[in-house]
């Protein structure tokens, strides 16, 4: 088969061998419904997930219990005054919540086909090659969102075409043969959770249902309930059901319909009905307008941002997961990260759509199962993992996908607002370490991580990355203000004036999720603390943003008054002793230092609190905590932090150290399908675990690289280009100030950039020491050429 270089380098991953296991499946999604898909030559299987399927309920908290401000004060006093076992004694029996119906998100079913190549049902449960001569290959086509997977001889190829019909709600596959006849399958279903029953419905159809329940993160009772429906529909051949099994023999054609609905926030029994409408709606249409639908709702959105970084014609020839040894072994393959930004991309569309019933999960929408097993749970991790799945969203023009996340945090503000108030005695809200489907915004259930204070708050910068952005008034007014006001309250009620310096400080709360000396080691090491670093950085945004807003809202004159009064008094980022950015409000030793987490240097990204220009001292203890964490033999190397490490040095203008982090990203950190995982051993995985924060910290790493933009209208062009990128282009991607910008450049030279204005506004184009600043309208174009000069206006 042959293989087109160009058409493959940024926009298809392909294999030229059969999925082993879910690590080599390829995932497909509509907002909604996901599935891995595992193609071999005689089987495949679409392992399926739903985004609402979740395990739990929404319990009543112990909360109430926790002794509000008395408590809390009587934790300070112990912290303020160095008893750190003190006060860690008074937050267990004060802010610690036993654990209950917390839940997780859980996979469905598998969908199992298995082909016949003689025309009669398969009875192949390996999925192994028969003829390891015999051409086959599969491919996910990101520009398409299309999967084909093609097998057999030259006349007697089969072809199936799969994909997720955002349009019409419904998984879609067509299966088909050169050979007249060639098309003879089984069908069946394998449920993945305890209660789960499948029946036949007539002679070409298959109903499912099931309970989302499990017992490592609730009771093994509550959870979601679903229904689903496969229709058939062939051309040619027979059609029949045996032993609750579809079987098709020699047919021509074959197309399967999927839908699925569940029972989450459903106050009557219509969710029922809705998978048989679904699939009867779908047939009716048809496989041909079902795709041309499809299409025309997604190919619109993906070729919003095109991109090139140099050649790599012989890297493109081969299959993703050679492609990505091949990086692994030092081999320049620019084209690969491209393809890693326009999969980013892809999963961002396939797993987030404007009507998605929830935001991004750990694994986004899919689920390899594993971290449901274990003390982890597949859900809304507040302290980097569900953020980072929004960080690219804006600047690589997906803004639209940010909107389940505003839902789900407008849920989680009233939601934390009894936690506020039970667990600290405070108006407004708060959620800590992690969330669910279910509303959860206590404390987690161990103080050494649990009492993350800003967790929520982290989140909900998101809103404000997405009107910076947009600039969208209505939504400011009518969804960030009223969140992030009420944020505001928390913390300005919350949070309390250090004895010693005169600061106004959160706590007690953790640095995520690191420990500290408070003086010897051999004295222990603690997780609780005032007025730390992560919460400060945080804090500050919101008060700033909060103040910006409501005068520009012409809103809350006396909570202005009282942002302005507090907003000096918040401790400024401080160096310690060895040149870094301090973790702590004290200079403290650090427990672990190969860990993790890297939250402090949110001031650094995605904040803008430090920079190398306005803050250079602070840039370089941001790069000395870099450098520190780096030497470490033992470095906790995981898929955030490789991507956090790309992040912060495109920041530092350090584009080939920023590569560096990102080529370890893919090269390293990702399965063969490219989806990114957590190592085996850290943090408690017991194996490598899916998570899909990698995808999305690297694709916002790699727009980083290429152009950075800070509030009123400041765009940075090519901040942090690598030598190994000399030539290339992109268009399409944000900036904040509502613009979208284009550029172009060899030799490691800028040659051209467009600038596209939707707001009025001015605005500041920076490329290396060389600035130029210009007046824009609404809906205006500003060329410049390699030395920033405009060429029009």
């Amino acid at each position: 088969m042959k293989v087109n270089a160009a058409e493959l380098g940024a926009t298809k991953l392909w294999y030229d061998k059969p999925a082993a296991g879910w690590s080599e499946g390829l995932p497909v999604g509509n907002g909604r419904i996901g599935a891995i898909v595992m193609a071999a030559p005689e089987r495949e299987v679409w392992n399926l997930t739903e985004s609402t399927y979740w395990s739990g309920q929404a319990d009543e908290t112990a909360s109430a219990a926790s002794g509000g401000k008395a408590a809390l004060a009587a934790i300070r006093e112990r912290l303020f005054a160095g008893d750190y076992a003190g006060g860690d004694r008074l937050a267990k029996q004060a802010l610690q919540p036993p654990k209950r119906n917390f839940g997780t998100h859980l996979a469905m079913c598998d969908v199992v086909i298995e082909f016949a190549p003689s025309g009669e049902p398969s009875e192949t449960e390996t999925g192994a090659v028969n003829g390891a001569c015999s051409p086959f290959r599969r491919e996910l086509d990101l520009s398409t969102a299309l999967l084909t997977t093609t097998s057999g001889q030259p006349g007697s190829t089969l072809v199936r075409e799969l994909f997720a019909s955002h349009a019409d709600d419904v998984l879609v596959s067509r299966i088909w043969s050169e050979a007249a006849g060639g098309v003879s399958f089984t069908l069946g279903l394998a449920g993945l959770t305890p209660e789960f029953e499948v029946s036949a419905s007539g002679m070409a159809a298959l109903e499912f249902r099931g309970k989302a329940t499990e017992t490592v993160h609730s009771d093994g009772a509550c959870g979601v309930r679903c229904r689903g429906r496969i229709e058939l529909d062939t051309r040619g051949g027979s059609l029949y059901v045996q032993n609750d099994r579809l079987v098709v023999r020699g047919a021509d054609e074959a197309c399967i319909y999927l839908t699925v609905a569940t029972d989450y926030r459903c106050e009557s029994r219509s969710w029922e009905l809705a998978p048989r409408l679904q699939a009867s709606l779908a047939l009716s249409k048809g496989y041909d307008q079902l795709k041309a639908d499809h299409l025309a709702d997604y190919e619109p959105l993906f070729r919003r941002v095109s991109i090139e970084l140099g050649p790599s014609e012989e890297a493109a020839k081969l299959p993703t997961d050679q492609r990505i040894r091949l990086l692994r072994q030092g081999y320049s393959d620019p084209q690969l990260f491209a393809l890693f930004l326009q999969y980013g991309r892809y999963l961002t569309l396939a797993g987030s759509r404007e009507d998605s019933p929830l935001p991004l999960h750990l694994q986004g929408i899919w689920n390899d199962g594993e971290a449901c097993r274990m003390g982890w749970s597949c859900d809304y991790h507040l302290d980097v993992n569900t953020e980072m799945n929004y960080y690219p969203t804006e600047v690589v023009h997906l803004g639209e996908s940010q909107q389940p996340l505003t839902r789900y945090l407008e849920d989680l503000a009233r939601a934390g607002q009894k936690t506020a108030r039970d667990v600290y005695g405070s108006p407004g809200w708060v959620a800590h370490v992690f969330s669910n489907v279910w509303g959860f915004t206590d404390p987690g259930w161990d103080t050494s991580w649990g009492l993350n204070v800003t967790g929520g708050l982290w989140l909900a910068m998101q809103m404000i990355e997405h009107y910076r952005f947009g600039l969208d008034r209505v939504f400011l007014e009518k969804q960030a203000y009223p969140v992030l006001r009420e944020a505001a309250l928390f913390f300005l009620d919350y949070m309390t004036v250090h004895p010693k310096y005169g600061w106004l400080v959160t706590g007690p709360s953790n640095s995520p999720e690191n420990h500290f000396y408070p003086g010897r080691p051999e004295e222990g090491c603690w997780q609780l603390s005032m007025g730390s670093t992560m919460d400060q950085a945080l804090v500050r945004e919101l008060f700033t943003f909060c103040l910006e807003a409501a005068e520009l809202l012409e809103e809350d004159v006396e909570l202005r008054s009282r942002l302005s009064s507090a907003i000096p008094l918040l401790p400024p980022l401080q160096i310690g002793k060895k040149g870094q950015l301090q973790e702590w409000l004290e200079d403290y030793e650090e427990a672990q230092p190969e860990h993790r987490h890297l939250s402090h240097l949110f001031a650094l990204y995605p904040a803008h609190q430090i920079t190398p220009e306005e803050t250079p001292e602070l840039a370089a203890a941001a790069r000395v905590t870099l450098e520190n964490r780096m030497q470490q033999d033992e470095l906790e190397d995981i898929e955030f932090t490789a991507a956090l490490f790309g992040l912060f040095f495109a920041r530092l203008y350090n584009g080939d150290r920023a590569l560096k982090h990102i080529s370890h990203l893919i090269g390293e950190l990702c399965f063969d399908n490219l989806l990114s995982y957590s190592k085996a051993g850290i943090a408690g995985a017991e194996t490598n675990i899916f998570v899909i924060d990698g995808n999305f910290g690297g694709t916002a790493a790699i727009a980083e690289m290429l152009l950075q933009s800070r509030p009123g209208g400041n765009i940075r062009l090519l901040p942090a280009l690598p030598a190994a990128w000399p030539t290339g282009r992109v268009t399409g991607l944000r900036a904040k100030g509502n613009a979208e910008v284009d550029l172009a450049w060899e030799a490691g030279r800028l040659s051209s950039a467009v600038v596209r204005t939707y707001s009025p506004g001015t605005f500041t184009l920076s490329l290396g020491d060389r600035r130029v600043t210009f007046e824009a309208k609404a809906g205006g174009e500003y060329r410049f050429d390699g030395a920033l000069t405009l060429q029009n206006g």
